[in-house]
């Protein structure tokens, strides 16, 4: 994975939970079937209500967005525990989240899962940066940057190289904690 990640950005408010990130619904997809996994990512941020966010998170005739990186409030992915809502954004081909602060099942599952970087900000940023905008995320130096201003992010510690190698079970193997 690129150590720097330039996209348009998806921008979200506080308390986004589970239910907005993959509906209920679409839980009966099975992410380690490949048709299923593409499915589930095409139906990411369905649960958004259309008049908070206008703009479509996946395009219309596709299944992939166009946001490698989210930006979002307090509390991200709070509500019920399920896997699904990083897999589902990573299916979708989203590669971070910047958000203030996340519910602690999100983060956990988002690393287990490896499929994307949940970063955490310092400061407010979804009152500083609209959807469409395109901003920067630096993994090895722990910024995000747009509109001339480089924001410091907390650094992800131990948990980089538990996404980087996929998730927990593929990092567990790579440094031989279990067997191949």
């Amino acid at each position: 994975m690129p150590n720097v990640i330039t996209s348009p950005v998806f921008v979200l408010g506080d308390n986004i939970d589970t239910d907005q990130i993959i509906p209920a619904h679409y839980l009966t997809l099975v992410p380690t079937i490949p048709e299923e996994y593409e499915k589930l990512g095409s139906y990411a941020m369905a649960g958004l209500p259309e008049d908070l966010y206008p703009i479509p998170f996946i395009g219309e005739g596709t299944t992939k967005t166009r946001y490698q990186l989210v930006v979002a409030g307090k509390n991200f992915g709070c509500g019920s525990s399920r896997e699904h809502a990083p897999i589902a954004m990573g299916a979708a081909g989203v590669k971070a989240v910047v958000a203030e602060s996340y519910a602690r099942i999100f983060f956990r599952n988002a690393v287990a899962t490896g499929e994307l970087y949940p970063f955490e900000t310092r400061e407010r940023l979804v009152d500083k940066i609209k959807t469409g905008d395109i901003a920067t995320l630096d993994l090895d130096a722990d910024t995000f940057g747009f509109g001339g201003q480089t924001y410091s992010l907390k650094p992800m510690g131990d948990v980089r190289p538990v996404i980087e190698a996929g998730g927990l079970f593929n990092y567990a193997r790579k440094t031989g904690m279990i067997s191949s």
